[in-house]
């Protein structure tokens, strides 16, 4: 790694907010490329957060601060990706379903994608079947992710990628979907194509259902 790149990485991986957007400043003064600086001091930093997650080293509170850490830079790096025509790796629409409020999990789940490089429209809580269709119209997006945290919620899922069929768009979006009491099996029964049980593995999960 590029060594002036290293205290943006550190910052990030520390959940240090105001170090993050100085180690980007520090990087883009120094004349280093916005998307070397996205790509090797931020995705990788954040990349790192998911395995020590993964590996039980990092819980939800340091994910969610080293999250934070990269939005912040990442609000000081945008103006330039655009700049430098940076293309994200995918597109999604998000939303916890009809019905229900909870949002905690997949604001964690949409910064942990945004760590991985997508282009993220969060259409935030009590999101109707219509609203994510119109977003889908919209926005084309590759994926949609959907959050449930009330199993009284969770039928919205399916009723919405029902609405998908219906309007003839299933086929342009792979559906992934989570939340605390959504399983795998779950997922298989109403026709998603993905489960993501936590949201360091949904960011590798949506990458890998765009291929």
């Amino acid at each position: 790694m590029n060594d002036i790149l290293k205290p943006l990485y550190d910052a990030i991986l520390n959940g240090q907010q105001k170090p993050a957007v100085a180690g980007v400043q520090a990087a883009l003064d120094a004349g280093v490329d916005p998307i070397v600086i996205l790509n090797e001091g931020m995705i990788a930093a954040m990349k790192q957060v998911g395995k020590l997650f993964e590996d039980g080293e990092y819980f939800v509170p340091e994910m969610l601060i080293a999250a934070r850490a990269m939005q912040s830079g990442l609000a000081l790096l945008k103006p330039r990706l655009v700049q430098a025509d940076y293309k994200p790796v995918g597109k999604i629409v998000m939303g916890t379903v009809k019905g229900d409020l909870h949002d905690i999990g997949k604001n964690l789940v949409a910064m942990m994608l945004e760590g991985a490089a997508f282009e993220i429209i969060d259409l935030g809580v009590d999101v109707t079947p219509e609203k994510f269709i119109a977003a889908v119209k919209t926005h084309q997006p590759q994926l949609i992710g959907m959050s449930a945290l009330l199993t009284t919620t969770m039928p919205n899922m399916k009723t919405t990628i029902d609405a998908l069929v219906a309007a003839g768009l299933r086929e342009q979006v792979k559906v992934l979907i989570g939340g605390a009491p959504v399983t795998d099996a779950y997922a298989k029964l109403i026709g998603a194509d993905a489960y993501a049980p936590d949201a360091s593995r949904a960011a590798s999960i949506a990458k890998s259902l765009i291929g």
